[in-house]
């Protein structure tokens, strides 16, 4: 069988799941703490275990269908034991050989050993982010955030380890010293190493290696309301999306939309009364006299505002997006969040040595100071607002001319925003004489997969095969696929494809992740 890896994403993250059967080193999520990545994965202590537990077992793929939210919690608390007992006997070895006497200890006694400790619980708590943001219910975020800080507390030793540091620290000083007996093209295994040592030792100077006392309690505090805000963030913005839907049964308001957004809200409104009211008595579904039922989801909301012609319907569906999670709903409002994030961030980056977050931020990233970001931010504005208002100006003339008396100037002193998309849609297809409808039948699901997939043949070598039913899934719409060598037909990796929303259940953002 293949050894499967894959990442846990980010602490307070979820993200969508591949797999590869390459080995990996170390990565950094993008949640601020360390992602471990792994190769091997861990199986339970006891097949009994294993059985009860279907995140327990983890020899392959996740059993999708098999995981429940109570799972979650004794799965979590069996791998943080063996983790804090398996890292306390690795922080001993690595302490206990710290003389001036002693040789630094090898790179295989130290990365690989914490990638394997921490593998167990990385796989689990992955499957879990990835089910908070794709399968998302009350138990699962019940489960989820009562687990969270007690995974952010255990990761944190790793990045806070001075006993992991100082081995880090000693291996990438001897490989800086015997640099001279090295040769130029160095093996790409030992550079992949070198990045990982390097890596690593940033990932935790940033996650607070250095602080002591009250200060790093302090830090570590700010870490764990960090992930906590940020779960609720999008929590409030998932369930407020959810909240929201127009109903609208007036025909001459849909003149002019295109058959497949009409079809799309009319088939939700008959989903939303079959899932409120059951299957009894349902209405069939009407394209052309409705009911249509528009929501907050991106392939819903858009096509509102790109097609339909009564600006107070797309009025009430713009200002519905603009006002998710705010003060229109204090119970859900994420403004006070918002506040807080920017405050801890600040807090953290002065404690670390940094004038402000974004410091922190690009302390790990290409760009080499905010200066630069500013610069390069300054350099497109001075280019794309020119355009930007020029075409506004089109816009404008546009609905002047063939809007009606209510986009006169004497009516409408100028453009609202839930007018630009729909009259930059109008101009689109003045200046082209084409409609997104007409374009339509060339990007169906299939049609694109096919070419995305040809593509990737062509350029890397690789054959992307269907392998529907291999592997338990989330949800039945979500597919299954292998990539193979060409040149060897060797497996290399597999990814799931979950293309459609849901907004029942699934975040507006978890549409990938390593």
């Amino acid at each position: 069988m293949a050894s499967y890896a894959t990442t846990y994403g980010t602490i307070s993250g979820a993200r969508a799941f591949t797999t590869t059967t390459s080995s990996r080193l170390i990565s950094r999520g993008r949640g601020g703490g360390a992602s471990p990545a792994f190769s091997g994965l861990r199986m339970s202590s006891t097949t009994e275990t294993m059985v009860q537990n279907p995140l327990l077992e983890q020899d392959s793929l996740p059993k999708f269908e098999s995981i429940e939210p109570k799972h979650l919690t004794p799965a979590v608390e069996d791998l943080l034991e063996k983790l804090e007992k398996d890292f306390a006997n690795l922080e001993e070895k690595l302490g206990s050989g710290k003389s001036s006497s002693s040789s630094p200890p090898d790179y295989e006694d130290v990365l690989p050993e914490v990638e394997r400790i921490q593998a167990g619980l990385g796989y689990t708590w992955g499957v879990a982010a990835h089910l908070n943001g794709v399968k998302n219910g009350d138990e699962l975020r019940e489960a989820y955030e009562s687990n969270q800080p007690k995974v952010i507390q255990a990761m944190t030793q790793f990045s806070q380890s001075k006993p992991l540091y100082d081995a880090l620290s000693a291996i990438e000083k001897r490989w800086e010293e015997e640099e001279g007996s090295l040769d130029d093209d160095d093996d790409f295994l030992t550079k992949q190493k070198r990045r990982a040592v390097n890596n690593s030792l940033r990932s935790m100077t940033l996650g607070g290696v250095g602080l002591e006392g009250e200060e790093k309690e302090r830090f570590n505090e700010m870490k764990m309301r960090l992930a906590s805000l940020s779960n609720s963030f999008s929590n409030n913005v998932l369930d407020e999306t959810k909240a929201f839907s127009v109903t609208v049964d007036d025909p001459a308001k849909m003149k002019g939309v295109p058959d497949s957004a009409k079809a799309q809200w009319a088939n939700a409104h008959v989903q939303y009364i079959k899932s409120s009211q059951g299957e009894d008595d349902v209405p069939e579904m009407d394209p052309e006299a409705g009911p249509w039922r528009i929501t907050l989801d991106m392939p819903s909301y858009l096509p509102a505002l790109m097609h339909i012609p009564d600006r107070e319907l797309r009025k009430e569906v713009y200002m519905a997006n603009l006002q998710r999670a705010s003060e229109a709903n204090p119970e859900k409002n994420n403004i006070p969040l918002i506040y807080e994030i920017l405050k801890i961030k600040q807090e953290m980056a002065k404690m670390l040595g940094f004038e402000n977050y974004a410091e922190l931020s690009l302390a790990s990233k290409m760009a080499p100071s905010v200066q630069s970001v500013t610069e390069l931010t300054d350099l497109i504005a001075e280019k794309a607002v020119p355009a930007a208002k020029k075409e506004l100006e089109e816009i404008t003339a546009l609905a002047r001319a063939q809007g009606e008396e209510e986009y006169s100037e004497e009516n409408l002193e100028k453009l609202a925003p839930w007018d630009v998309t729909f009259w930059s849609e109008r101009l689109k297809e003045s200046k082209f004489s084409m409609t997104d409808e007409e374009l339509r039948p060339y990007f169906a699901l299939p049609a694109v997969l096919d070419g995305l997939f040809g593509l990737v043949d062509r350029i890397f070598n690789v054959e992307v095969k269907a392998a529907d039913g291999e592997a338990e899934v989330w949800h039945p719409d979500v597919r299954f696929f292998k990539v193979f060598d060409k040149d060897t037909d060797k497996h290399i990796a597999s990814f799931f494809l979950d293309p459609f929303s849901r907004p029942e259940n699934k975040r507006g953002g978890a549409w990938m992740d390593d």
